[in-house]
């Protein structure tokens, strides 16, 4: 059965998914055979047991509408240091520690400005090297900020 993971809590290791069916279904993190995390958002190949989840693996079949990846990594190129690909993925406050970083960076000799740069930089090559799909699961869904 396909469905749509509308919770997991790390903590726990529990979640929950809505079945295409309309019912939902909880399960634990050890049921989860897939690559990657479980995590709220999720396109899931389910085993329906009873009210319980099994065997899950991500729903591979669902290319996600638009990836942010190319205009991500584009931006962690060419504005890194300024920390605007975090801005666009939604990491604000790393958005801001970078732009923050890099600017009063100067004050001592450049050398945060410089870190800042190749932590872009190494966040670029991150990006362009993971496929849609993990990319999505990690940085999008799993709301990963930093490497």
């Amino acid at each position: 059965m396909k469905g749509k993971i509308l919770d997991f809590n790390a903590t726990t290791s529990q979640g929950v998914i809505a079945g295409e069916d309309g019912k939902r279904y909880n399960f634990g993190a050890a049921e989860w055979k897939g690559e990657g995390f479980a995590g709220a958002g999720l396109a899931v190949d389910f085993v329906a047991e009873g009210d319980t989840a099994k065997q899950l693996y991500m729903d591979k079949s669902i290319v996600p509408a638009s990836s942010k990846k190319v205009a991500a990594a584009l931006l962690a190129f060419f504005f890194g240091a300024f920390g605007v690909h975090k801005f666009y993925l939604g990491y604000n406050k790393q958005g801001v520690i970078m732009l923050l970083t890099f600017l009063f960076g100067f004050i001592l000799l450049g050398l945060p400005s410089i870190a800042i740069g190749i932590i872009a930089f190494i966040e670029f090559i991150l990006y362009i090297t993971k496929s849609d799909e993990d990319f999505e699961q990690t940085y999008v869904i799993g709301q990963r900020p930093w490497f």
